[in-house]
């Protein structure tokens, strides 16, 4: 992990969420890199690759073409080179069932997406801050469950 910044990935069809959530580590007070893909198959070709720098939380949105969150987030815990990863369901649905489901899957965090700027923010800088917490103590992250 780079001590320098915290390396952020979203992958999400939608590109105004794209543009918001990179605008939103844009204004915090966060030392970040932010890589955003726009569907599920170019973001596990990007994490396959033999030159990606994994990221240190992966936002992951559930409805999306050709490869979904879930399917992603079956993928990415089933290879053991991805297991520092932090996994964050960031999505419109607060389905009691899609929940529990990525929790079953392995994901850490589930974000129902903000409707609004301001929420988005606070819920990013938060999830942020609570992962590099846990990073720097050395804290499990197989315990590292939140829900925003």
């Amino acid at each position: 992990m780079n001590e320098d910044y915290i390396h952020i990935v979203l992958a999400d069809d939608d590109e105004d969420d794209r543009l918001f959530f990179t605008d939103a580590f844009e204004e915090l007070k966060i030392t970040t890199k932010v890589q955003t893909y726009n569907d599920g198959v170019y973001l596990m070709d990007y994490l396959n690759s033999e030159d990606a720098i994994l990221p240190n939380v992966l936002f992951l949105d559930l409805n999306m073409p050709r490869k979904n969150g879930m399917e992603c987030l079956k993928e990415i815990k089933a290879n053991e080179k991805f297991a520092d990863i932090a996994i964050a369901i960031y999505s419109t649905s607060a389905s009691e069932e899609d929940i529990e489901n990525t929790f079953i899957h392995g994901a850490n965090i589930y974000i129902k997406k903000p409707d609004n700027f301001k929420k988005l923010k606070k819920a990013l800088s938060e999830v942020v801050t609570i992962n590099w917490q846990y990073h720097t103590s050395g804290l499990n992250k197989d315990n590292f469950l939140l829900r925003l």
